[in-house]
């Protein structure tokens, strides 16, 4: 039976997706830099499944906007201040992409550089110390802050995407920035949008919209709380599926643009069901001490990960494996742990601090009670 939740009440198992979402991506890049030719690869059959790491990221896109939603559904859709919502914002997302940032630059310029167009330069320390990767290109120190840069932009929207939800309703907030990216998709060259490593803020803003018009289901009557939302999100989900299996990895990584707003109506609904307390095996196993712990940190993982996985397949592995799957169960056994453990050192020294406490003064005031 669906569980009523109440204004105030915390909602179990977001925090053990978000762990399970960023620990698939970490698997993606095992499996991304150990086999070229991405989207097509020389990986086994078996390790197709590793292909999607975009969708895992889409998902962090329509996690962040339920999660950010909740409190707002719960108070009339309203936000409060815009400015302290975007003061907390960066307040709890900078200090430890910041660093991230600092270990990254270090790691490309003095280990293993972080994409094809070589190591990092000037440019690429303002593009990325300033979050705005998503309109202007620059060498990357780490593959995979794109989605920072997007996540960003996104979070300077929400509150005029609060004010559509609150003014319009949810079916018009939905429509109005899916058409608009749906039209901006069709004016490109053969209807098929570029997806490249910029301005893709405008095709993900429909999906960050879905998560946020789902966090309504905190608030909704009983009976829309006891509708089967997990069968109806693995009923969304089939036909995507079912596409992208037929398709194959090499069309679905050229239309993520369309896959991503197909997808997105069962992603919201699968948090929907979390929301509600089903399927209840599933919340069970979220809300576990290891994958609430892994959830806890998740930001960290996503942030530090792919250094550490670069580093063991280019510079360690080759001294000891042949390529190919023995590199990648090498890289398995050895970055796998290594990128978890390092991400939880991480977030002891540069992302707890600011998740427990809402400014310096706090910070500084524990520090000084601390014996």
């Amino acid at each position: 039976m669906a569980r009523e939740l109440h204004a105030g009440q915390q909602v179990p198992g977001l925090d053990g997706l978000r762990g399970l979402a960023a620990l698939y991506v970490a698997l993606f890049h095992c499996w991304l830099y150990t086999f070229p030719g991405y989207p097509n690869s020389s990986a086994p059959w078996w390790l197709d499944g590793l292909t999607f790491g975009r969708l895992a990221v889409v998902f962090f896109l329509v996690l962040s906007g339920f999660s950010l939603a909740i409190s707002p559904a719960r108070n009339g859709w309203q936000l409060g201040s815009a400015v302290r919502f975007l003061r907390r914002r960066a307040w709890r997302i900078l200090p430890p992409y910041w660093a991230a940032l600092a270990l990254s630059l270090i790691i490309a310029r003095c280990v293993v550089p972080a994409s094809h167009f070589g190591p990092p330069t000037v440019k690429s320390i303002l593009v990325y110390g300033l979050v705005s990767q998503d309109l202007f290109t620059a060498p990357t120190p780490n593959g995979a802050f794109w989605s920072i840069g997007v996540e960003a932009e996104l979070y300077l929207a929400f509150p005029f995407l609060l004010f559509a939800r609150r003014r319009l309703g949810a079916l018009v907030l939905v429509a109005g920035v899916t058409l608009l990216a749906v039209a901006r998709g069709l004016m490109a060259a053969n209807a098929t949008p570029v997806e490249g490593d910029n301005w893709l803020a405008p095709n993900l803003a429909p999906v960050f919209a879905a998560g946020l018009v789902g966090a309504g289901v905190v608030v909704a009557s009983h009976r829309i709380q006891r509708l089967p939302w997990h069968w109806l999100a693995a009923l969304a989900a089939l036909p995507v599926l079912a596409v992208v299996a037929i398709r194959g990895s090499a069309w679905t990584v050229n239309h993520y643009f369309w896959v991503d707003l197909a997808i997105a109506p069962a992603m919201t609904m699968l948090l929907a069901a979390i929301s509600t307390g089903r399927p209840a095996f599933l919340t069970r196993l979220l809300t576990t001490r290891p994958i609430r712990s892994l959830g806890n940190f998740s930001y960290s993982l996503y942030l530090i990960h792919l250094p550490i996985v670069m580093t063991v397949i280019r510079r360690i592995a080759p001294k000891f494996v042949s390529p190919g799957l023995p590199t990648f169960w090498f890289t398995l056994v050895l970055a796998l742990p290594a990128s978890v453990l390092g991400a939880w050192l991480f977030a002891q020294i540069f992302e707890m601090p600011f998740k427990r406490n809402r400014s310096w003064k706090s910070m500084l005031a524990l520090g000084h009670t601390t014996p």
